[in-house]
């Protein structure tokens, strides 16, 4: 029994975690001083369910143990060098004090001056820190943890910080807010790279949802709302099923038995977000599945989304993404195998 115990999780591990394929795109994870450990394993777990499509490796500034945050030491397999030939570089969080804020460890400036140009960067939570101190972040929108966004403002008044999102992706640089942000980051990059389905799949293998709804805007500390009444989860269920039509705050609020003026704020206490953003946010979602699994014409594709028109659609899309409709459905019909 034991040997077929054995033999069954040899054959899951194969399966979440199948050999590189040749080619495979290179990520390297720079472990720092005061790492910490979940957020240090998110990309292989998340990138490695990839079937083999990244090639995940770990590397500390000098090739030495590197102490976590925790009553642990680990050893990353590689030292810096690995960077020079990375095609992605993510920094995970470590311990930031203000001494280590303010003047980071000039190993880890040095490890990330060895990045080739091109090369596509990612921060989860504090890793913001060290891109920032290395002025990568300069004149751009960025996240870290809620928590310490004055530190960060404070530190780096060039940096357009944005404590309400998961995420920013600016395309060679990504930052994440805390912890899980991690996985929604990560899970992004699979999306972007390879298109939602292979995401999805890599979603379902690691058990987390393919995309989390609101920003960390929801999750920073507030009084707690009233327990009476109800909440405003089978309103946005409701509100899912019918995002081809007009809806309006009047008929949320009328679903969920609330004055909309209640509806409102209990809708941003629990989501983050103002109803009318969700929807935008939930369409563009729908919409970008429907351009990248498809071929209905931009036309056909805002109206079944519930965008009044195709006009409207390329400039909410071009406004998150960055692209045309068009633009978007080629790089990632194209990426999909």
């Amino acid at each position: 029994m034991l040997a077929d115990a054995a033999a069954r999780a040899a054959e899951l591990d194969r399966l979440m975690r199948p050999a590189p394929r040749p080619g495979a795109h290179k990520v390297a994870v720079l472990a720092l001083d005061g790492v910490y450990p979940f957020e240090l394993g998110i990309p292989h777990r998340v990138l490695g369910s990839a079937d083999g499509r990244y090639e995940v490796l770990s590397a500390s500034v000098d090739g030495r143990p590197v102490r976590t945050d925790s009553d642990l030491t680990v050893t990353p397999a590689h030292g810096p060098e690995v960077l020079a030939g990375a095609d992605t570089v993510i920094v995970p969080p470590y311990a930031v004090t203000a001494a280590s804020a303010t003047v980071p460890d000039p190993r880890a400036l040095a490890a990330l001056a060895r990045v080739r140009p091109g090369t596509r960067l990612v921060s989860i939570c504090t890793g913001a820190f060290l891109l920032a101190a290395a002025g990568l972040l300069d004149g751009r929108r960025a996240t870290t943890h809620w928590a310490l966004t004055d530190h960060f403002r404070e530190l780096f008044p060039r940096v357009e910080l944005d404590a309400d999102v998961l995420f920013v992706d600016h395309g060679d640089v990504l930052t994440s807010a805390g912890a899980a942000s991690g996985v929604d980051v990560c899970l992004h990059l699979v999306r972007r790279d390879h298109g939602s389905e292979v995401a999805n799949q890599v979603a379902r293998r690691c058990v987390v949802p393919p995309y989390r709804d609101g920003g960390q805007a929801q999750y920073i500390e507030r009084p707690v709302p009233p327990a009476s009444g109800t909440g405003t989860g089978p309103t946005r269920d409701w509100a899912l099923r019918r995002l081809d039509r007009p809806l309006s705050l009047d008929e949320l609020a009328a679903h969920a038995a609330m004055s909309t003026r209640t509806f409102a704020r209990r809708f941003r206490e629990e989501t983050g977000l103002s109803p009318g953003r969700w929807l935008t946010q939930q369409r563009l979602r729908r919409a970008r599945h429907l351009l990248e699994s498809s071929d209905l014409p931009v036309e056909r594709v805002a109206h079944e989304v519930g965008f009044a028109t195709a006009t409207s659609l390329r400039r909410h899309l071009a406004a998150e993404a960055g692209v045309a409709p068009s633009a978007y459905r080629r790089t990632f019909r194209a990426s999909v195998p």
